[in-house]
């Protein structure tokens, strides 16, 4: 078989303890993201989307909830959504700082994840760990396609 090409995530979607209090949260940093509400029910689960992919929030099944997200365990360790410019990281800093999100590391460059990976990262009501990245396309391409670019890495210019 040949080998098929997938080009993108479709859609993700997580489960949380506390629909109404994800919904908040959420409903503050996806449109922030580019997202937009798609289901205004707010039945078992709520969706939002945008060009590229959906994301969702389903609730828990009653035996599963009250437990705290551990990213330690089998399955999700945490989300990361990509940003197009560093200053995008930035400037949703600064809106969680406003809106007083949980960040858990202010942005800042971790090149152990590769040159010029710049991040923030913060935490939904669960505690699931969720982060908005940039990282030049170029490097991105080619090391995902051939698992490293050894081409040396120079600043990004606006």
């Amino acid at each position: 078989m040949e080998p098929i090409e997938v080009f993108g995530v479709e859609h993700i979607d997580v489960t949380v303890n506390d629909l109404k209090k994800s919904a908040a949260f959420y409903n503050t940093v996806m449109p922030a993201l580019g997202f937009r509400r798609l289901i205004e029910d707010d039945g078992d689960d709520i969706r939002w989307g945008n060009a590229h992919m959906t994301f969702a929030i389903r609730l828990a099944k009653e035996s599963e909830r009250g437990t705290v997200f551990n990213r330690y365990r089998v399955g999700l360790h945490h989300l990361a959504f990509k940003a197009s410019s560093r200053e995008s990281i930035d400037e949703f800093y600064r809106f969680s700082i406003e809106e007083n999100l949980p960040v858990l590391d202010a942005p800042r460059e971790y090149p152990q994840y590769g040159p010029n990976y710049y991040a923030v990262f913060f935490a939904d009501p669960d505690g699931m760990k969720l982060e908005l990245v940039h990282f030049p396309w170029g490097f991105w391409r080619i090391a995902q396609r051939d698992g490293a670019d050894p081409r040396p890495r120079h600043a990004v210019k606006k």
